[in-house]
């Protein structure tokens, strides 16, 4: 009852509360259990009502082609780096808001988190283009007030400024369509020294083809739909969220800029390093079994064995004999 939906049973309400478990067992019944036994049995099967989490399903027909190449690169960056093959990854951090905050922020002190302002005042929003060498985790980036494409092509061409010269550069990014412009195919060819025909790329699908054509100096790698996380930037974009933008207090767009490029400064001097990359592009499943977790192990009933048709038989049979013993002959008796 609990993994299915509460309307099922006549609940209005969009997901289950114990209170709701007890009021649907007891429906059409002579007996019920109490809210401390459903919430025994559903910490026995590990099931939690009021927890959810999101994904994203993606249907681009080539997911698993496009992950595993990007994978490869992630694993292999050092080894490329090593051999004059760079491995980049660009992705922008739009909407940064600047904020000050109304009034000054209270620091912690023992017993009591920091308090800060609810209110505050609004100096602009900028735009971050950040490029992560994978070998390095060193970050070259391009602060503005937009993101066009005229804004992504001169980012690449700050960021193959500032590396040393490679014989070919790897770059990752997603779909968005200021990475696959004119001015970005125009600038590769610059760069590869290949014919550029303006008429020959109107569309995406042949700006995308020109731009990942493995024979050219810079190669572009195109994640999947809905697999941005894939680019490794994005890992050190949730940094920079989490240490410097999520608690500012800027007091103009001068004070932003000036204290974000200090941070990148010591972040590329004393913090960057690559990252530690463990996906290979082959679909996730659960590592350890429901009958080998800790849960179970905590309660005696883990098992040694290979996670099989046979534990989940003895998964349900044990729980089985969970409920029984928990409930009265004559309730078993109604449940069968």
């Amino acid at each position: 009852m609990a993994t299915r939906k509460p309307a099922r049973y006549h609940c209005s309400a969009t997901r289950w509360s114990l209170d709701d478990l007890v009021a649907a067992l007891a429906q059409g019944r002579t007996w019920t259990m109490s809210r401390s036994s459903i919430w025994r049995l559903l910490d026995e099967a590990d099931l939690k009502p009021h927890r959810r989490v999101s994904w994203l399903n993606s249907h681009d027909p080539d997911f698993e082609a496009k992950a595993h190449d990007i994978c490869s690169l992630s694993l292999n960056a050092l080894r490329c780096f090593e051999q004059d093959r760079v491995v980049i990854g660009s992705e922008e951090k739009t909407g940064m808001q600047i904020l000050q905050r109304k009034y000054p922020t209270q620091p912690m002190a023992p017993g009591k988190p920091e308090k800060r302002e609810h209110e505050y005042i609004r100096h602009g929003v900028r735009a971050l283009i950040a490029s992560c060498v994978v070998a390095t985790g060193q970050v070259v980036w391009n602060l503005g007030q937009t993101r066009t494409s005229e804004d992504f092509a001169t980012h690449l061409a700050n960021v193959v400024q500032q590396l040393p010269a490679m014989q070919r550069y790897d770059w990752v990014v997603d779909n968005l369509n200021t990475h696959w412009s004119l001015e970005v195919c125009r600038l590769v060819a610059q760069w590869c020294k290949v014919p550029w025909v303006a008429k020959d790329l109107r569309r995406g699908v042949q700006r995308r083809a020109f731009l990942s054509d493995p024979t050219h100096q810079h190669v572009f790698h195109f994640t999947p739909k809905h697999g941005s996380w894939l680019n490794q930037v994005e890992l050190w974009l949730s940094v920079l969220a989490r240490r410097f933008l999520t608690r500012g207090d800027f007091d103009s767009a001068q004070d932003f800029a000036t204290r974000l490029s200090d941070y990148l400064e010591v972040y590329n001097t004393h913090h960057a390093h690559p990252y530690r990359w463990t996906y290979t592009g082959q679909p996730l499943v659960r590592a350890t079994p429901f009958s080998s977790t800790r849960r179970q192990q905590r309660h005696g009933r883990a098992s040694n064995s290979n996670f099989g048709s046979q534990d989940v038989s003895s998964l349900g049979l044990s729980l089985r004999a969970s409920l029984e013993s928990s409930l009265s002959p004559l309730i078993m008796k109604s449940i069968r």
